[in-house]
């Protein structure tokens, strides 16, 4: 994978990040059973997926466990920025085009550079909801470029 381009010092516009929250649910409670949604390969993951895949796992698990049942963390941080050289189209745009001559690009987006199997969302729950992380985690995992699965980190005696 490419060297990450993160030196803000150097860097005059830098992107913000859409993500809102990192940590979700009961915060202080520990539960039994811990979840994880896994990458399967190298791939750049950008904050508006990484959003989307929050808010949909989130939604679900606010909805079947409650605010206070279950613990949800996004394990990523988009620190690589993304260029962009955009190109003109139209009537006289080759005119005012110079094509890939000083094609540095302008910062556009902000991603996280994932490796396979790392963890990208956790979900903390009671075994009673497991079933519901899961489907939570599928979900969250339909947002990324990248085939997905789920892990059991913790807790897989309990579950039946």
């Amino acid at each position: 994978m490419v060297r990450a381009y993160t030196r803000r010092d150097y860097i005059r516009k830098i992107p913000n990040s859409r993500i809102v929250q990192y940590d979700m649910g009961n915060l202080r409670e520990e539960f039994p059973v811990s979840v994880s949604l896994a990458v399967k390969k190298h791939a750049q993951l950008r904050h508006n997926s990484l959003e989307a895949a929050r808010i949909a796992s989130n939604r679900l698990m606010q909805r079947s466990a409650g605010r206070m049942g279950y613990h949800l963390k996004l394990r990523v941080y988009p620190h690589h920025i993304v260029r962009e050289n955009p190109m003109a189209t139209g009537a006289g745009a080759d005119r005012v085009q110079s094509g890939m001559r000083n094609a540095f690009g302008k910062p556009v987006s902000v991603e996280a550079l994932v490796k396979p199997g790392q963890r990208i969302i956790t979900i903390d729950c009671n075994p009673k909801n497991f079933e519901d992380a899961k489907i939570a985690l599928k979900r969250a995992g339909m947002k990324f470029p990248v085939q997905c699965r789920i892990v059991v980190d913790k807790g897989e005696d309990l579950i039946k």
